[in-house]
């Protein structure tokens, strides 16, 4: 699995301790983004997320495209499953791998009732505390489904890429709007605060698909810019 932040970047996004939205969670989402570097496209993110029986699994492909596609032939596949309470996703696993015998695949697994997350990558397995709430890049994507609007105001979580565990912490700005394939649409934009060499991070939530990000974008310490728009989506 490639350690490009433009993958990493799906999964910029949420906090995991959120009172109960006030409608209902979907209960399937399909979804497409356009991944871009520097303005120029590189990638499809095709993903679908499923609730069933109190469980969800949240899958995500990326195929390369262009001449990118000549190069990296196999997508990149991620996976995130677990269960579904109160306060929204609770990961259980969290899987990224290009298929075979890729070298580069990254595992978590989270074990809750030892508050424990083992890491698995590079041919290494680390074990490290399991801060509450703490969610994957994938899973963190879907936890906004579950958001109450409020707690946008001091947004903050643990997220892992199944490398590492960072925290996170966002400030909303005001309320803008933004073109995008499906339309014009009214957002909430959420800017990571960070600190000198970590990466900057926005996201966009759509107010009228239930905070589903639409626009997501990392901007490098050396300016490179790697943005993902989306381009369809159907939320059930």
């Amino acid at each position: 699995m490639p350690r490009s932040p433009a993958i990493a970047l799906l999964l910029a996004a949420a906090l995991l301790q959120p009172a109960a939205a006030k409608t209902a969670p979907p209960q399937t989402v399909q979804a497409e983004y356009g991944l871009s570097v520097n303005g120029a496209p590189v990638a499809v993110m095709q993903e679908t997320f499923e609730i069933r029986d109190g469980s969800y699994r949240a899958v995500s492909e990326t195929h390369a495209v262009g001449l990118f596609a000549l190069a990296q032939r196999r997508p990149g596949r991620v996976t995130s499953s677990g269960g579904v309470d109160g306060s929204g996703l609770r990961p259980m696993t969290f899987d990224g791998t290009r298929g075979g015998r890729d070298e580069r695949r990254v595992n978590a697994e989270f074990d809750w009732s030892a508050r424990t997350l083992t890491l698995q990558h590079d041919g290494r397995s680390d074990t490290v505390a399991l801060p509450p709430g703490t969610q994957d890049r994938l899973s963190a994507m879907y936890q906004f489904l579950f958001l109450d609007l409020e707690k946008l105001r001091d947004l903050g979580f643990a997220m892992t890429n199944g490398r590492k565990l960072d925290q996170y912490r966002y400030t909303i700005g005001p309320d803008t709007a933004i073109d995008t394939p499906l339309g014009r649409l009214e957002v909430i934009h959420l800017v990571r605060r960070h600190q000198p060499g970590e990466t900057a991070n926005e996201i966009w939530l759509s107010r009228e698909h239930r905070l589903m990000p639409v626009k997501m974008r990392i901007v490098e310490d050396d300016g490179k810019r790697y943005e993902q728009l989306i381009s369809r989506l159907d939320i059930r």
